[in-house]
């Protein structure tokens, strides 16, 4: 049997195939339609596991674990078409967030919006990227600026949430869960450290850097071979104001060029991260669901229970559905030893039907909070 003869052969067995999955499907909506009378659940684990068991009996050692994916992939679609002939119409979180999607107006200019940090941080930055007229309230730590827009002290908040060469923010994730904020917003920022120190103070004089957490990790490749002495402050702009104020001649701060100007300093170093390839990206909170035109990226948080299988079934949600994951983020689960809650970013509009199914599926966890649908500005 030739190539051409081999592919005919697959284009008869794929028509075979494709009639058998939809007379699966229908029989699969019939049972949808029982379970919806009588009041039973969609997961039927162990009707699963005798089907997976028999199924890769009957293919064989050799095809076993291929006949496993492709099975467990079938029972996927089946449990995510009968959720749907189950579901009772449109979700509550569904009518909210096309509410929130109507109501919301254009992003604002001008807005009270928390920082951590102080004047110069890259949170100001990115601050005055997001809004061109702000009135920046600084909060000393990240927590500070959550409860002031949970309060109303401020409308937005401006936080790091992850880094190309560090990671995440992990503070703030476990902060996102602690408090009722929402994402609005996101932007990447270019961060381009530089060595700051008082005028006078030569590369070759510096015992001493003093930087927020992130940054010396970020110029960790630098720092090592200078054998300099680290410590660590709350942020950028507190070390470099920190080094303003001091009388020594051999401190440095790692902080933005603007941090030099608005402190008196002078960079004696401008190639001190681990590459040129850094950017943070930080994200505008707010206390109410704003959905601005344009949304195109969707959070969300949702802990998978603990039984193996289960995580796959959340990611595959989106993939038969054609949606991107670009992020997923897990934090453990205070109090649980060895369990997790998963933050998902996805490339999605809330305005999809594909979006809202999904949604509405997940509103019924155990465990799913939305935490927001927003465009990512540069």
């Amino acid at each position: 049997m030739n190539l051409q003869d081999c592919r005919e052969r697959l284009d008869q067995i794929d028509g075979q195939l494709a009639a058998l999955f939809k007379e699966r499907m229908e029989t699969v909506k019939l049972v949808a339609d029982y379970k919806k009378e009588h009041n039973l659940p969609v997961l039927a684990s162990g009707r699963e596991r005798d089907i997976l068991y028999r199924v890769t009996g009957l293919c064989g050692p050799e095809l076993e674990e291929y006949t496993k994916i492709l099975y467990s992939t079938l029972l996927e679609l089946s449990r995510d078409y009968q959720e749907d002939r189950l579901s009772t119409g449109e979700s509550r979180l569904c009518r909210d967030i096309l509410a929130a999607a109507e109501s919301t107006g254009d992003f604002p200019s001008r807005a009270v919006v928390a920082c951590q940090g102080a004047e110069g941080a890259y949170s100001q930055i990115a601050c005055c990227k997001m809004f061109s007229l702000p009135q920046i309230m600084y909060f000393g730590r990240f927590d500070g600026v959550f409860r002031a827009v949970e309060t109303g002290m401020c409308r937005y908040g401006i936080l790091p949430i992850e880094n190309s060469s560090a990671g995440s923010v992990t503070e703030v994730y476990d902060l996102m869960e602690k408090y009722n904020c929402k994402i609005v917003r996101s932007l990447k920022l270019k961060i381009e450290h530089r060595l700051l120190a008082r005028p006078g103070v030569k590369l070759e004089d510096v015992r001493e850097v003093v930087a927020h957490e992130q940054s010396l990790n970020q110029c960790g490749e630098f720092l090592k071979n200078s054998g300099v002495k680290i410590t660590v402050f709350s942020n950028n702009a507190a070390a470099a104001k920190y080094v303003s104020e001091s009388e020594r001649t051999d401190l440095a701060a790692i902080a933005s060029e603007s941090c030099a100007e608005l402190y008196g300093l002078r960079v004696i170093s401008g190639r001190v991260a681990n590459t040129d390839h850094n950017y943070t990206r930080f994200i505008c909170i707010s206390k109410s669901l704003e959905i601005f035109e344009g949304a195109n990226k969707i959070t969300f948080v949702a802990s998978a229970s603990h039984r193996p299988g289960s995580l796959y079934s959340l990611i595959a949600k989106f993939a038969t559905r054609g949606l991107n994951i670009c992020k997923l983020e897990s934090r453990p689960i205070p109090g649980k030893d060895f369990e997790f809650r998963f933050y998902f970013d996805v490339d999605a509009s809330v305005k999809s039907g594909d979006t809202q199914t999904i949604l509405s599926q997940l509103e019924k966890e155990d465990f799913f909070t939305f935490l927001g649908a927003y465009s990512e500005v540069f």
